[in-house]
């Protein structure tokens, strides 16, 4: 099919929007195509770059496909890779992938793209992969589109990014099957990481608390983002890419404050950071997904270095499951440091309707051994 791509104009937002709604219906839960100004912010932002394809003669739009990129991390998102339903036959979604991803990278100023994607089907995971995308992890429950679903995590790189990862010696036992998985689907090695075992309940800062306990939520926008660059005012404390909270959980007596990206439309909540230190928030878990469920979100996910022992053992303690790793995430100074996904949903899986093709098997594998371990008693296990 000839068609020709463009960039997005600020006269195609009606256009763009019956296109997601003709490709998505009324489940598309992205602002990206539904909200016309977050579409006008995005078409002039100089660090987003929207391409539209068109057909020759009387132009109808065809498809469309977004990077978002953060330049202070220097990380990019694919996100609302969309293709009229008439027009699926040809190749082109794989043709606006490797333009937009080519024009994001041609600039200079990211490292990598990443990419969430729907498992409903496996040709959005075939159509990353051809473009360079390297599967790097599965998020059970992660979002509600039409019900709810899970997300496949990819990334592409830019040249080099991967020769100059830094090295972990070691990382908590649970992490190993993801480490397997992350070397036999992309070709990055683990294989001097030495698994040990992590400190367990000890890292809780005090008796569990029920489920019952009391859990503030506070909503304003604009105060949780100010106060929550007075408590983290150094960057390297609030690394979480195209992503700013918008929600502070607390207990009554406020020893700790956890800052959230949580969004009820698709069901998702990203715990951005911990104030003082993440392991104080792990003897609260409880209370804080009940506090989280209260809004229409089952799925809770954090971002920590592959190097952070003590907080990825604090999570693990706290019954969060490892899903995906991020290699060479964050770049400091000339090196890439690795990050590790973990996240938990208060739903149950059902993987029944999900489409995991073989560049995500072996994640689906690495997270059912890691759930087995952590949620079903050894007797039930081996019995």
């Amino acid at each position: 099919m000839t068609v020709t791509i463009t960039p997005a104009v600020l006269q195609d937002v009606a256009e763009l929007r019956q296109l997601y709604f003709e490709v998505y219906g009324h489940g598309y839960p992205v602002p990206l195509g539904s909200d016309p100004a977050e579409m006008r912010r995005l078409i002039t932002d100089p660090h987003t770059h929207w391409l539209v394809a068109r057909k020759p003669g009387a132009g109808e739009l065809a498809g469309s496909v977004v990077v978002q990129a953060d330049p202070g991390s220097r990380i990019g998102k694919l996100v609302g890779l969309a293709v009229h339903p008439v027009h699926r036959e040809g190749g082109l979604a794989g043709r606006l992938t490797g333009a937009v991803c080519g024009a994001a990278l041609a600039t200079g100023s990211l490292d990598s793209i990443y990419s969430t994607v729907r498992v409903v089907t496996e040709g959005p995971q075939h159509i990353v992969v051809r473009n360079g995308f390297r599967p790097l992890g599965l998020m059970p429950n992660a979002v509600e589109v039409a019900g709810c679903e899970s997300l496949a995590l990819f990334a592409r790189y830019a040249d080099d990014v991967l020769n100059n990862r830094e090295q972990v010696p070691s990382v908590p036992a649970p992490l190993a099957p993801l480490l397997t998985a992350v070397e036999e689907t992309s070709g990055i090695g683990y294989a001097s990481v030495r698994p040990i075992e992590a400190p367990g309940t000890g890292l809780l800062s005090g008796p569990v608390v029920p489920a019952t306990t009391a859990m503030e939520t506070v909503t304003a926008r604009h105060f949780v983002g100010r106060r929550f660059l007075e408590r983290f005012p150094d960057p390297a404390g609030r690394f979480f890419p195209l992503h700013s909270p918008n929600t502070i959980l607390t207990p009554e007596n406020g020893e700790f404050e956890a800052y959230a990206d949580l969004d009820p439309a698709t069901g998702s909540c990203s715990l951005i950071a911990v104030h003082p230190y993440p392991a104080a928030m792990a003897h609260a878990l409880e209370p804080l997904m009940t506090a989280v469920t209260r809004t229409g979100v089952d799925y809770v996910e954090t971002l920590l270095p592959l190097s952070d022992t003590a907080g990825l053992s604090a999570f693990l303690a706290a019954g969060f499951v490892p899903s995906a790793i991020y290699p060479a995430m964050r770049r400091l100074g000339d090196r890439f440091h690795d990050y590790v996904v973990l996240s938990r949903t208060n739903r149950q899986i059902d993987f029944r309707a999900t489409a995991v093709s073989s560049l995500v098997q072996p994640y689906l594998s690495a997270y059912l051994r890691a759930w087995t371990a952590m949620y079903l008693p050894l007797h039930e296990v081996v019995s």
